[in-house]
């Protein structure tokens, strides 16, 4: 997240959906014999640019779920979205994970694998290639998916960044 326009959205201001993405079961052996706890990843958005991820531990599987989504709601960020789809094609890295996102043609759908879909889904994409490259821990590929959304940039803000008119940005 060191991209200087990461644009930070209040979870009050929005009806926000969560999606569970994984749970898992932690085991810790002591003398007294096996106590277990729970692990989940959260992805929660309002299917219209904004989405956030988070992680919650516990117990109890809910309560690990309900920690997870208040995480998540403390750190949603805002992605342009064109046309249902991602701007450009992009490159995301965290980790071990690698994931490419590139745009795709309007009813092809969200072609993209676990972790990943569950990113796409919140955020609102409708149509979209991706490939997750690398480690397949969902730890890795919810926050690398995150970092390449996070490095995009729709038309109106490379024409505010560079300080030229749209059409000057499309005809060079």
């Amino acid at each position: 997240m060191t991209n200087a326009s990461v644009k930070r959205v209040k979870s009050s201001e929005i009806e926000l959906k969560d999606r569970l993405v994984s749970i898992r079961r932690v085991t810790k052996v002591t003398k007294g014999g096996r106590t277990f706890g729970f692990s989940a990843i959260v992805v929660v958005g309002n299917e219209n640019g904004v989405v956030g991820h988070g992680l919650g531990k516990a117990k109890e599987v809910t309560t690990a779920i309900s920690k997870g989504i208040d995480d998540a709601k403390k750190n949603l960020i805002k992605v342009p979205i064109v046309n249902g789809t991602v701007p450009h094609e992009q490159l995301g890295k965290f980790g071990g994970a690698r994931v490419f996102l590139k745009p795709a043609a309007n009813g092809t759908g969200v072609i993209a694998g676990g972790a990943m879909r569950a990113v796409m889904e919140s955020v609102g994409i409708k149509d979209v290639l991706a490939k997750s490259k690398g480690s397949s821990n969902p730890h890795n590929v919810v926050k690398a998916t995150i970092e390449a959304l996070l490095q995009m940039r729709d038309a109106n803000a490379v024409a505010q960044h560079r300080g030229v008119t749209l059409e000057k940005v499309f005809n060079g």
